[in-house]
Parts: structure tokens; C-alpha cells; sequence
């Protein structure tokens, strides 16, 4: 049996230690992520931001701005600049809401299927590279550990 680790990662302990505090371990996993995957991403001319939203589309599009806004982690003000500078490069294009005509819906332009194909082909080698050695186990149960996370927030 292995060592309850929890203690350790309360915060509010004077036996805190960092390597138990899971949010440290998640932002240093993602923090490395990102450095690594924004290289790629700057080669074929496109940022995290513009790829988060281009992989929302490319799973279910049209989509209200809000909705991409939520699914990205990105503040609603914060992506509003984004889309803006996507609509300006010709990736997305921007039109109202058939059922509500008061929400703006974001799609994909041909141009933006074809760099999210470049996007796809530049961070797949870095997924199969990041989840090497995880077996399908490993990573069921990871996924279900960090929604549990999560909905632990609420």
C-alpha cells in the first residue's frame, strides 16, 4: 500500500510539500505544454489561442462565441479580440444565431479547415510523444481523476 500523499498537498499544512499539490503539478504539465506546442503551432503561423478555437470547431461547429469562450478557458472579452483576429486572417467568419439572432456563431472558412489540418499534423507527434507509456488504463483513469477534480470545484 502507498503513502497517503494527501496531507501533504494541503496547502494550509505545515507539512506542505509541492510535489503533493496536485493545481501545481497541472499547471507545470500544461505550463511545459504550451511552451512546447506553441513552437510548432508559430511555424505553421498560428498561436494556442487561434488552435484552442480552430479544435472546438473542428469537433462541432457552428458555435456560439460564448460556448468556444467557455470551452477554450478564455475569458469572453479575451476571445471577442480573438475571433476578431481570426475573422481578419479569413480562418472563421462570424453570423447570427439562426434560433436566437442576438447570439453571434463562429464557424470555420476553408482556410481554417486547411490550417486546422496543418495544426493537427504539428501537435499530433507531441500527443503521441506526451502519452507514451500510459497505458489505455492509465489514461481512462486519468481522465476520470482530473473531471473529478474539476467537479470537486463546484
Amino acid at each position: 500500500m502507498s503513502e497517503d500523499l494527501r496531507p501533504f498537498g494541503n496547502p494550509g499544512s505545515e507539512d506542505f510539500r509541492l510535489d503533493a499539490y496536485p493545481f501545481y503539478l497541472l499547471n507545470r504539465a500544461a505550463s511545459r505544454y504550451n511552451v512546447v506546442i506553441e513552437s510548432g503551432l508559430r511555424g505553421i503561423g498560428i498561436d494556442i489561442p487561434t488552435w484552442r478555437v480552430l479544435m472546438i470547431l473542428g469537433e462541432h461547429e457552428p458555435l456560439a462565441i460564448g460556448q468556444v469562450a467557455k470551452s477554450a478557458v478564455i475569458n469572453l472579452s479575451t476571445m471577442m479580440r480573438i475571433v476578431e483576429r481570426m475573422t481578419k486572417a479569413g480562418l472563421i467568419e462570424t453570423a447570427p444565431s439562426e434560433s436566437d439572432g442576438r447570439v453571434t456563431e463562429i464557424r470555420m472558412t476553408a482556410e481554417g479547415r486547411v490550417k486546422l489540418g496543418e495544426a493537427r499534423e504539428v501537435t499530433a507527434p507531441l500527443y503521441e510523444q506526451i502519452i507514451r507509456g500510459f497505458s489505455a488504463t492509465d489514461f481512462s483513469k486519468m481522465l476520470d481523476l482530473l473531471g473529478r477534480l474539476y467537479d470537486n470545484l463546484d
